[in-house]
């Protein structure tokens, strides 16, 4: 071991991320944990509002595809058929018209909501900008084709909201003649605008499928479908409403008189009355600026840490690809090695896409400690903290600790370390993400000398790279490569998640460390004892 080594500075923040988080994103992240409580991070709706909100297009595409075979699509026989429909049992899909509305109304809630998360936690700079820029536009579709699917009932709601509309666009500069006296008059409602009504529900709802698949491009293990008990929550939610408050239609639209009531849906047409208390002119204003507003801020001027991105060795990347499976936004890519090697390749970094996570760090085979090399080298690493540096931090602390048979902990630079980790004998090692971390390096701790190695990861859905502590957890496990040996004694080492549940579960894991009589001397500390 080089005695002269430095220790490193502490690990910086990623690229992008606030400094501090402000109060609604602590009120945010406060929910959550009250939420994990009772429900385990895993099942958390909050951490899957965006598989929540597909599994909703889903549902509504399925039921969609059915309503469209078996209603009538003409201005003569639309809202007579929706009522014959509603009349079937409910094995013939009567009820499938009341799940349509209900999960297009939790869809763009949904949305809404994982769009605030985002937000939030600043996940619109950076490498998240595409999935904001792609995402944001998906906003626009869902409300136009919302929107367009009140058209097709024609009772006297869809009647307001077709000629709402039209008087909205007509506030659009440029239209010399209104849409509303030349489209939907008493002479002009026929099968040729319902022919458009239909291309704007359906044409939109296609539009958005392909937007949706374009959303996920660079977010590989995209979760599309939530975990099955929300999912089978969801739709038996869906389903309940169907059943004890059915959607029903209203009178039949008729151009010779103005509706007197309406059961308006909030959700999904409140660009209406806002339209009509704001005037048209400025309700675009007011959401046209909301919109720019929302694609201008992957480009807004802020203050940043530009901590480098991955960097590849020619000399020690083998071409396993391990990195490029295992990267969470899609940074890495593989080119024909230098070498000239024939199926020899190279992995490469896109620096724009890089979370500088380390993730990929964590996957080279050749990031392994027991390399007997001075420096060690590995295929891809992160410059801000090298393996070679990672490998001689945990020497030296080893060999300074004061305790005999010291405790190594492993631990995220996102999470906060309890106290208990805090203890003499504790020799804590702050990563960039905790799948940075070979899982050679718990074997060599306890060769090292450690009594134990622990690994506090964040728990599920609070992960700041999506997947470092489900790709580690599989590693550990001889899931997925590289895989800690078999041989490593189950007993001497621990992964823990930080979740409010899992925190109280790691003292008594360095107790049994210590041995029987270490843990009759210790004292609790007072943060312990509350938790």
């Amino acid at each position: 071991m080089n005695a002269a080594a430095v220790l490193p500075a502490p690990v910086p923040r990623r690229a992008g991320a606030p400094a501090a988080p402000g109060r609604a994103l602590a009120a945010w992240q406060a929910l959550e944990r009250g939420i994990d409580r009772w429900t385990w991070p895993a099942l958390n709706p909050l951490h899957h509002l965006g598989s929540m909100a597909f599994l909703c297009f889903w549902t509504l595409a399925a039921s969609g595809i059915y309503l469209y075979a078996v209603i009538d699509t003409s201005a003569a026989g639309a809202h007579a058929s929706i009522e014959r429909l509603a009349a079937w049992p409910w094995f013939y899909g009567g009820w499938l018209r009341s799940v349509h509305r209900y999960a297009a109304d939790a869809f763009v809630l949904l949305m809404g909501l994982h769009a605030l998360r985002e937000w939030l936690h600043g996940r619109f700079r950076a490498h998240h900008r595409f999935s904001w820029l792609t995402g944001v536009p998906l906003i626009v579709f869902a409300f136009v084709c919302g929107i367009g699917g009140f058209w097709l009932n024609w009772d006297e709601l869809g009647q307001y909201s077709a000629l709402a509309t039209a008087e909205w666009l007509d506030a659009l500069p440029g239209l010399t003649t209104p849409l509303a006296r030349n489209f939907l008059s008493l002479d002009t409602v026929g099968d040729r605008l319902f022919s458009l009504f239909v291309f704007v529900h359906l044409g939109v709802a296609l539009l958005m499928t392909f937007g949706l698949w374009f959303h996920i491009q660079r977010l590989p293990r995209a979760r599309v479908v939530p975990p099955q008990p929300l999912a089978l929550g969801l739709l038996a939610m869906f389903v309940g409403l169907a059943t004890v408050t059915p959607v029903v239609s209203g009178p039949a639209a008729d151009m010779t008189r103005v509706p007197a009531a309406l059961r308006l849906d909030w959700l999904l047409l409140f660009v209406h009355p806002m339209a009509d208390a704001l005037s048209g002119g400025l309700a675009w204003v007011v959401l046209g600026g909301a919109l720019a507003g929302l694609l201008w801020l992957p480009f807004m001027p802020h203050r940043r840490e530009d901590a480098p991105a991955a960097r590849v060795d020619p000399d020690y990347c083998s071409g396993c690809r391990r990195c490029v499976d295992d990267c969470p936004y899609a940074a890495i890519g593989m080119v024909a090695h230098p070498s000239g090697k024939p199926g020899h390749e190279l992995a490469v970094v896109d620096a724009e896409r890089c979370a500088r996570c380390g993730i990929c760090a964590g996957a080279c085979p050749s990031a392994t400690p027991f390399r007997s090399v001075a420096d060690l080298q590995s295929g891809i690493d992160m410059p801000q903290l090298p393996v070679n540096t990672l490998r001689e931090q945990l020497r030296q602390r080893l060999q300074a600790a004061p305790a005999a048979r010291s405790i190594v902990a492993f631990r995220c630079a996102h999470v906060p370390p309890p106290a208990c980790l805090l203890a003499p004998d504790v020799v804590a090692i702050e990563l960039l993400c905790v799948g940075q971390l070979p899982p050679a390096f718990v074997e060599y701790a306890l060769r090292d000398g450690a009594a134990g190695v622990l690994v506090q990861a964040c728990a599920p859905g609070h992960c700041a790279f999506r997947d470092g502590a489900t790709l580690l957890h599989e590693r550990l496990h001889g899931v997925r490569e590289p895989r800690l040996r078999p041989t490593v004694p189950r007993e001497r080492w621990a992964m823990v998640w930080s979740g409010a549940r899992d925190a109280d579960a790691i003292a008594p894991i360095l107790d049994r460390w210590r041995g029987p009589q270490s843990a009759r001397e210790r004292t609790p500390s007072a943060l312990e004892l509350s938790t």
